[in-house]
């Protein structure tokens, strides 16, 4: 069995964007995945609301994503390791560029890469996903003035980052996107497209 950890933000853990709850199983993504690659692979959901890639934020501790990869690393054992973080690294009170917001996502691929553990011959392989655009189309959503231009920059360099550490990557803005009136969180059909892209890539990844 394949162990496919997903490691992620809110649109990993499967935030609605139109009602105040979590989709259920039958309905986040990662659990659509598991459907679909069926029990020869074994989905491993990690999503956290409000994740950063490096980021320490200072009024949501504990949402910096490199802290708790490595020992979510040593706790699961993946084969491959599907990172998609950078939406929250957007938000206004970081100012960073999207090509910093892709140096934070390369650094966490480092970690993956370089991670030995003597139960395992090698590495968990990494695909490495440009998260979708962010949409400032709700006027009362504090704290993303500016992401949506620098969120339409962020494939270009988490490309750059992909090919530079030899990981997987898929540009997810290419193919999904978040509700268009909400701006952020995916609705329900999209977290299904979004399964259906992913499966050939982690079969082709795991080959």
């Amino acid at each position: 069995m394949k162990t496919v950890l997903c490691f992620g933000d809110s649109n990993t853990w499967g935030c609605a964007p139109d009602l105040p709850r979590r989709y259920n199983m039958q309905e986040r993504w990662t659990m659509r995945l598991q459907q679909k690659l069926g029990s020869e692979y074994r989905i491993i959901e990690e999503g956290q609301n409000s994740r950063t890639t490096v980021l320490d934020d200072p009024y949501e501790p504990g949402k910096k994503g490199l802290d708790y990869l490595l020992p979510c690393l040593e706790s699961h054992h993946p084969d491959l390791v599907i990172i998609m973080l950078g939406t929250n690294d957007l938000k206004s009170r970081f100012n960073v560029t999207a090509s910093d917001i892709s140096k934070g996502a390369s650094r966490l691929v480092q970690v993956v890469q370089n991670f030995q553990h003597g139960f395992m011959s090698q590495p968990p392989k990494v695909l490495l996903v440009s998260p979708t655009l962010v949409y400032e189309s709700d006027p009362s959503k504090e704290g993303f003035e500016g992401a949506e231009e620098k969120s339409k920059q962020l494939s270009h360099f988490y490309a750059k980052r992909a090919s530079e550490l030899g990981c997987f990557f898929l540009d997810a803005a290419q193919h999904v996107g978040p509700c268009e009136s909400e701006g952020i969180h995916w609705r329900v059909e999209t977290h299904e497209q979004f399964a259906d892209l992913l499966q050939e890539k982690v079969k082709s990844a795991l080959q």
